[in-house]
């Protein structure tokens, strides 16, 4: 993550609307509907949650199928970051993707928790919006 993001949804008694992310996200909802619209779509028995979590002190957006999340979402003042974890076993599918090399150097050079890393990516440009699709699809394969 780049240096100095700041959160914005701080406020524990405050769950995020789509009126406030509109608001926050400007032309950016946009992709983040289009997100969602799609993987809605495509899998329709993906739930999704707004929990505030008082460790990191700010809402995060957990995108789930049954248990198993398939990315995190938090928001800054101007964007939003995704963040999807992937065990050890699905390197061999993210380095045979399509994906970005940066992205897939990103992967294999961060920092693993047990036997999972992270992918992430700051909502900067509106092709970042297939690469989210991309890292769905790739996280969803995976058994």
């Amino acid at each position: 993550m780049s240096n100095k993001e700041i959160f914005i949804l701080s406020d524990p008694m405050v769950e995020p609307s789509p009126e406030f992310l509109k608001e926050v996200l400007k032309e950016k909802y946009d992709w983040w509907t289009e997100i969602r619209d799609h993987v809605t779509e495509l899998y329709p028995h993906i739930t999704e949650v707004w929990k505030y979590y008082n460790d990191g002190k700010q809402w995060l957006y957990r995108l789930m199928q049954k248990k198993n999340t398939i990315f995190w979402l938090a928001v800054m003042a101007d964007s939003y970051r995704i963040t999807f974890y992937f065990p050890k076993k699905a390197e061999a599918l993210i380095t045979a993707s399509d994906l970005p090399e940066e992205m897939k150097a990103d992967f294999l050079t961060a920092r693993s928790s047990g036997q999972i890393r992270p992918i992430s990516l700051k909502m900067e440009r509106a092709s970042d919006v297939e690469r989210v699709k991309q890292l769905v699809a790739l996280k969803l394969t995976i058994k």
